[in-house]
């Protein structure tokens, strides 16, 4: 087990931030955590970290327990953290190997450890430029270099896409799946689902300092009542008859969006022709039809009653 953390508390006066919280993480996943603002995952990352204190429960790295002076196990882990943390007054190529050096004392390690950790990202070409001169992306894959350069064993990502193009975001995308295959276990925090369902072996959705559930994206999206979201748009509908649709074999609710109505169903077969076969007996027109399998953002919206970003 690379983390394992049990019944984590931390509480800042009234507030709880983290609520008997639990998480394990095996080694060679990438691990998925997400909640929306405020719910407590930059806390939990923290309190992994020994970089916050905390009320009540335990917490493992590696099979050891986790202090602020475990330097041994600090060694294996790198951070990338939500805010760009570099220095302004030093070059890229001074900011790596600062950061790099905090890890790695022989000068001739540290040297090949900072050329590879500029390939990686891609910054050959700005090892001499300031981050002032620097895109948002090319921050960003800075922050990256700066938090994996030492090669570490267990890597923690804080959203580490947040304001980024999308050419930017690929490229960090892709980077990380490599470390992953080069032997590093991650921790990756987002607000970006279709990140998550692309990146992520686990994923554990957090709400009000709590761990609600854990498991693969099929795994998550079989938890939920919604089997099946069908799109349609009509030319011209009564109220009357959108109330009778659902007596439909299998309609959790209809949701009226722009002149489109989203019909939503449970646990089902044969949804889309109990549908048609609806349309037809009433002589409606439509002007769209396309079904929708589960995703992410119904899985969370279905345990939170939010949407991630909220």
């Amino acid at each position: 087990m690379v983390v394992e953390v049990k019944k984590l508390v931390k509480r800042y006066d009234e507030l709880i931030a983290l609520d008997h919280f639990n998480m394990k993480v095996e080694e060679g996943e990438i691990i998925g955590l997400l909640g929306p603002n405020g719910c407590g995952k930059t806390t939990a990352i923290n309190c992994i970290l020994s970089l916050l204190n905390f009320d009540k429960g335990e917490i493992k790295v590696f099979g050891e327990k986790m202090t602020p002076n475990s330097y041994d196990i600090k060694r294996k882990i790198g951070l990338v953290p939500q805010e760009v943390s570099v220095f302004e007054n030093l070059t890229v190529y001074e900011n790596i190997d600062y950061f790099c050096g905090l890890y790695v004392e022989d000068k001739f390690t540290r040297k090949e450890y900072v050329k590879e950790a500029i390939d990686f990202v891609d910054l050959k070409d700005y090892t001499k430029f300031y981050p002032k001169k620097l895109s948002g992306g090319l921050k960003r894959r800075l922050n990256i270099a700066c938090g994996i350069a030492h090669k570490p064993k267990l890597i923690f990502l804080d959203e580490p896409t947040v304001a980024v193009d999308a050419q930017s975001r690929n490229f960090i995308l892709d980077g990380i799946k490599k470390l992953n295959s080069e032997g590093s276990t991650i921790i990756y925090t987002t607000h970006y689902l279709e990140e998550a369902e692309r990146l992520c072996n686990r994923i554990i959705i957090m709400d009000k300092g709590r761990s609600l559930v854990s498991g693969t994206n099929e795994e998550l999206k079989a938890m939920i009542s919604t089997s099946e979201k069908i799109v349609v748009g009509f030319t011209e509908i009564e109220e009357k008859i959108v109330q009778k649709m659902k007596s439909i074999p299998h309609v959790m609710d209809i949701e009226k969006i722009g002149e489109d109505y989203i019909i939503k169903f449970e646990n089902g077969f044969n949804n889309l022709a109990n549908l048609m076969e609806f349309v037809e007996k009433n002589q409606l027109v439509y002007t769209k039809l396309h079904s929708q399998l589960p995703t992410l953002n119904d899985v969370f919206l279905e345990l939170t009653g939010k949407e991630l970003r909220d």
